[in-house]
């Protein structure tokens, strides 16, 4: 028996009788399963999953593997594309069970655990007409995204999802549980809102909810291009979009046509330039705010109507499935010049498989009128959060998507703005890591001595204390 092994069991053992959830260990049934995340490239093995049953659990586990000095980590969603929710030899805390919402129609709050995705918030809050803002596929986990900082189809209505957290609850690298918010540990606070996983164990979330579209019914959906439009269509879109309201989101693609209904099997395959809308102001501006992009080119397909905020916030859920082989590479872009425009086009014609794409998603209107150091997400001048993605369920393609999405990468980062999003990010090393934060990269590293000296929580993009 190896070492590894060894330890393994010894954890397993010794933690087991002291945590209420269930713990399962590399001799468990199960085992297979526990250690699993979104991103099936992904083949690490934990010494032990703990699917905590409550916050004393996470307590335990915290204090078990500081005193033994057992690398940890914190599965939410399971979503990041680097699976830094699960490591070789690690402790993994598995929020799995905890998944209740509660939503204060009054003060317009909804209180969420650390294990749900953003497809039990959007149940929740949906009832009262109300979202708050996420991202773009709702079996995404509530933490990591809100953690990284959180771009989604509601950004320039009502901000990042970062903006509008109000408080959360967390377990510490000592042990101990604060609540942060604006008043209780500021700093804290700050720094959970965009530096990550790196300063404690959130066990709940309280967030702002904003009434969406007609009693939680937006209009939205695809306009579909053709691929030799892509110029035409990307000068446009970069035009527009700063002047148009917040009410209106839009980010765009380059995409193969999913091969399924309800697209047209006449355009199945089909390489395509893509935007997809989101309008979430009042039901009577829609045809007004609506019809630049209404009437713009040529489209192969227009699917914008009337549906609720949950219907476009899963619209892909159905296509990317958990256990996917995924390779990313992201960038912030503040402009979109004529030559990333022609480096769009290129790869497009060149995308290697049906799932493989890119994206950028607007990140102005409302959140770039928040200051950049008023949260530790700091790219707030307007722009694109960008994201090229290899993906294909085959591991024989692993090594073909992961070159197309680097030489696309490589090709682009000079019309970058130098950083990216973290929750894009693959494990990139410590430059990028600081690119990702801007000036607000010192300030992070002291609030990660004031509350974890020594590096409990460094399975993330990590932000070191020394």
């Amino acid at each position: 028996m190896s070492t590894v092994e060894t330890t393994a069991d010894a954890v397993a053992e010794e933690l087991r009788q002291v945590v209420r959830g269930p713990l399962i260990g590399p001799d468990d049934p199960g085992y297979d399963e526990a250690r699993k995340v979104f991103n099936g490239a992904i083949d690490r093995h934990p010494a032990a999953v703990v699917r905590v049953a409550d916050v004393a659990d996470v307590i335990t586990c915290v204090d078990f593997a500081r005193r033994h000095q057992i690398p940890l980590a914190v599965r939410g969603g399971g979503h990041h594309g680097a699976g830094f929710s699960v490591g070789d030899g690690a402790l993994v805390i598995d929020f799995r069970g905890q998944r209740s919402t509660h939503v204060d129609p009054e003060a317009g709050t909804v209180q969420v655990d650390a294990g749900c995705t953003w497809g039990d918030v959007d149940h929740a809050t949906g009832a009262f007409g109300m979202a708050t803002p996420s991202g773009f596929v709702s079996t995404t986990g509530v933490a990591g995204l809100t953690l990284g900082g959180g771009t989604g189809y509601l950004t320039r209505h009502f901000g990042l999802t970062v903006d509008n957290l109000v408080s959360a609850d967390v377990v510490l690298a000592d042990g101990t549980f604060v609540t942060a918010s604006a008043t209780s540990h500021p700093d804290l606070f700050w720094a959970l809102r965009g530096g990550g996983g790196n300063f404690g164990v959130v066990t709940s979330f309280t967030f702002a909810c904003h009434p969406v579209g007609e009693a939680g019914e937006i209009v939205g959906g695809p306009v579909i291009y053709d691929l030799a439009d892509t110029e035409e269509v990307f000068r446009w879109y970069r035009d527009l979009m700063p002047g148009l309201p917040d009410e209106l989101n839009g980010w765009i693609a380059v995409m193969e046509v999913p091969s399924a209904a309800p697209f047209p099997e006449e355009m199945w395959a089909r390489k395509v330039c893509a935007i997809v809308w989101c309008y979430s102001g009042p039901r009577e501006r829609a045809d007004e705010v609506l019809a630049p992009v209404r009437e713009f080119g040529s489209p192969l397909l227009t699917g914008i109507q009337p549906m609720p905020y949950s219907v476009l916030q899963s619209a892909f859920d159905g296509l990317l499935p958990s256990g996917l082989q995924w390779y990313w590479k992201a960038d912030f872009f503040e402009e979109i010049p004529d030559a990333a425009i022609a480096t769009h086009r290129r790869y497009g014609e060149r995308i290697p498989t049906p799932l493989s794409t890119m994206h950028l998603y607007p990140i102005s209107g409302a959140a770039a009128r928040v200051p950049e150091d008023a949260t530790a997400f700091a790219y707030r001048r307007g722009g694109w959060n960008g994201v090229i993605a290899g993906i294909d369920p085959d591991p024989a393609n692993l090594a073909m998507v992961t070159a197309w999405a680097r030489d696309y990468w490589e090709d682009l980062h000079p019309t970058s703005a130098g950083g990216a999003y973290v929750n894009m990010m693959m494990d990139e090393g410590h430059e990028r890591v600081r690119a990702a934060y801007r000036g607000n990269y010192d300030r992070l590293v002291e609030v990660k001595r004031r509350y974890d000296p020594y590096n409990l929580f460094r399975l993330n993009q990590n932000i070191a204390p020394d």
